[in-house]
């Protein structure tokens, strides 16, 4: 199943040993456009989730919700179950929203991130997110979907386009499978938010 996902990816223990290691040490920003590789399937059995692979076919980032699809709680962690932040869902009587906190710091005043409820501008189905990147600053991004499954942009207040997610395809242009996507990020934008960002639009589309 690994090769059909991504040609170099490897699940062997050293494998994941090494990829861990240099994962838990780098940082989650980098200086050029990077392209990582989405299955949709946990690497926990019999769970619901998602694996991230980088452009070398290392596991980087694992995202569990356990036996429950749609959980109201899901984790995005590395490979060696390092929990980088927990999203919870938040039922309010008029409009829902997701938050996302740092590791487990749930019970903080204020959550990294906020993604409102979804709505719709010719067609198009939009989210609106909060970031907050620091004790009285805010950055605002939209989670733009554009397909039936779970292609999507994420746009900055600009309107710059910062994060793709579409369908992988193989070199010679034919589909890798329903549950198979690309993820480009921007030079010096947030991985670990984009993650974030992702599994959200997947838990409001029922693909988590």
């Amino acid at each position: 199943m690994a090769p059909r996902v991504h040609p170099q990816a490897s699940f062997s223990t050293s494998s994941s040993t090494s990829s861990s290691s240099s994962s838990s040490s780098s940082s989650c920003v980098t200086s050029k456009r990077e392209v990582f590789t989405i299955w949709m399937k946990s690497l926990v059995m019999n769970s619901n989730g998602c694996t991230v692979f980088d452009s070398n076919g290392e596991i980087i980032y694992r995202i569990d919700n356990y036996n429950k699809k749609c959980s109201n709680k899901v984790y995005l962690m590395d490979l060696n179950g390092n929990l980088l932040s927990t999203i919870l869902r938040k039922r309010l009587r008029m409009f829902g929203r997701w938050e996302g906190y740092n590791g487990s710091k749930v019970d903080q005043e204020k959550p990294w991130f906020q993604v409102r409820k979804p709505f719709r501008v010719l067609n198009k189905v939009h989210y609106n997110v909060s970031v907050s990147i620091g004790p009285s600053n805010d950055a605002s991004y939209t989670i733009e979907k554009l397909d039936s499954k779970m292609g999507c942009k994420i746009l900055d207040q600009a309107g710059n386009v910062v994060a793709e997610m579409k369908q992988k395809q193989s070199r010679f242009g034919v589909g890798l499978g329903d549950d198979v996507f690309t993820l480009m990020v921007e030079s010096n934008v947030d991985h670990s938010l984009i993650l974030g960002l992702i599994v959200v639009h997947g838990l409001i589309n029922h693909k988590l």
